[in-house]
């Protein structure tokens, strides 16, 4: 069971969400906050009292635009506690998803709030809380993306190449594909140590997924699935050196 602290600078927007949390029969207790500070103080008497204390809060669900500190600020903060409440951001606006998996947030729901969708968060936060593993969030390992109005997760692993485009990257799998608002630059420094390679200026090719290396009159290119992607002048002899290694382990 639950306890549950909500924090919205929207009054109607906090009510709203308080009646559907209260009626999910997995929550135990569901209080309200009106501002970033109120909740901060909320939180520090729940800290104070510890896990097991009748102050205890297990979940905070937090708006991302609030006045005076933002959603985003809040969880900074907590993250320099050594056990804090979880994090499941509710707003309206999707652009923030990467930085909120940066920080470690179990959920990310979009407004208008949908009771399913609603529940799918409460679930994952009772399987945390059941199994007290806080390394189980899934922002080291999965990437948030949008479908359909649905913030989802991929695998980083199931990524076999990311195409910028402008800001965004596209981020190719062997089921699809899926557009995410952060630059391709910002990818390889997250995911190099995962074997992620720049190849172009467009793209960012998971080293593994490689099946073949092709010269044609000097033009480098590799293969990866189906799609044939060409290797720039300035990253081929580094490409060809990474896959050289490889192939000699």
């Amino acid at each position: 069971m639950l306890r549950v602290l909500a924090v919205d600078d929207e009054e109607p927007a906090l009510e709203e969400l308080l009646y559907l949390l209260r009626a999910d029969p997995r929550i135990r207790s569901a209080e309200g906050a009106t501002s970033a500070t109120g909740a901060l103080r909320r939180i520090g008497d729940a800290l104070d009292a510890g896990p097991d204390g009748s102050a205890a809060i297990d979940v905070v669900f937090l708006d991302i635009h609030m006045a005076g500190l933002t959603g985003l600020d809040v969880a900074k903060l907590l993250a320099g506690f050594a056990e804090p409440p979880l994090i499941v951001f509710v707003t309206a606006h999707e652009g923030f998803a990467v930085q909120a998996f940066d920080l470690k947030a179990v959920d990310y729901v979009l407004k208008p709030v949908r009771r399913e969708r609603l529940a799918e968060a409460v679930r994952r936060v009772a399987e945390l809380v059941g199994e007290r593993g806080p390394a189980q969030t899934p922002a080291a390992d999965q990437i948030p993306v949008e479908l359909g109005g649905v913030i989802r997760f991929v695998a980083v692993d199931d990524i076999a190449y990311a195409e910028a485009q402008g800001d965004y990257a596209r981020l190719h799998t062997d089921n699809g594909s899926h557009l995410v608002r952060i630059p391709l630059t910002t990818l390889e420094e997250r995911w190099r140590a995962r074997g992620f390679v720049r190849i172009h200026r467009r793209h960012l090719v998971a080293l593994a997924r490689i099946d073949e290396l092709r010269l044609d009159a000097g033009a480098m290119s590799v293969r990866v699935g189906d799609a044939e992607l060409a290797v720039s002048r300035r990253h081929a002899r580094a490409l060809r050196d990474l896959l050289m290694r490889q192939g000699g382990r």
